[in-house]
């Protein structure tokens, strides 16, 4: 689905689609972080995952829990949990209020380095190369659960720049489609999509 020339940001009609959709169209989108001091860091995303009904790897594939309960909501929602007892990793809710779906975002390329930190520049492409990595550069926790995503927010989304849409669509830029990552259940699904030529790509 191409980017509309009206408005770079991303509505929640847009990620009404079910995550295997939604998921390989936001490689190449933007994450926008606001903190609370008004400073804004922006990532291209690189690499995502989908996660939908019927999926044994999903959270919701059991139903509707106190965990989980924001993937049953109006996409355009954040979906964040804890991993291992340390690691959040940050999901967009997607599909039709009722049907649970979520894309995981798995890494970002960073445009500038994230406030505070001093990087060099070889170095910043690695900085949210995973989710875990991805959460804590841009200080995202379980009070982000269920935030909506829009300008003015803690995040909001922006579509492709019409020049990242002609690079794939030209294919200078490549789309890869391959299996999930880290999962016991689900492990030979193929949703999962990163942009070839990043360095930020958490696994190749």
């Amino acid at each position: 689905m191409n980017c509309p020339a009206a408005s770079p940001v991303i509505e929640p009609e847009w990620l009404s689609r079910p995550a295997p959709e939604v998921a390989p169209d936001l490689v190449g989108c933007t994450l926008v972080r606001q903190f609370a001091d008004g400073n804004v860091l922006r990532g291209v995303i690189v690499e995502t995952e989908a996660y939908a009904p019927g999926d044994p790897a999903f959270h919701a594939y059991r139903g509707r829990s106190p965990r989980n309960w924001i993937v049953f909501e109006q996409a355009g929602h954040a979906y964040v949990y804890l991993i291992y007892g340390m690691y959040h990793c940050f999901n967009v809710v997607t599909d039709r209020t009722g049907i649970p779906s979520a894309v995981l975002i798995r890494a970002l390329q960073l445009e500038t380095p994230p406030p505070g930190i001093d990087l060099p520049p070889a170095q910043l492409h690695r900085v949210a190369a995973g989710p875990g990595k991805l959460c804590r550069v841009l200080q995202i926790d379980l009070t982000d659960n269920a935030q909506v995503l829009q300008p003015g927010g803690r995040f909001w989304l922006e579509h492709r720049l019409p020049a990242m849409q002609e690079l794939l669509e030209q294919q200078p830029l490549h789309l890869v489609q391959t299996t999930r990552i880290g999962l016991t259940k689900g492990v030979d699904t193929p949703w999962r999509w990163y942009l070839k030529q990043s360095p930020a790509v958490s696994k190749p």
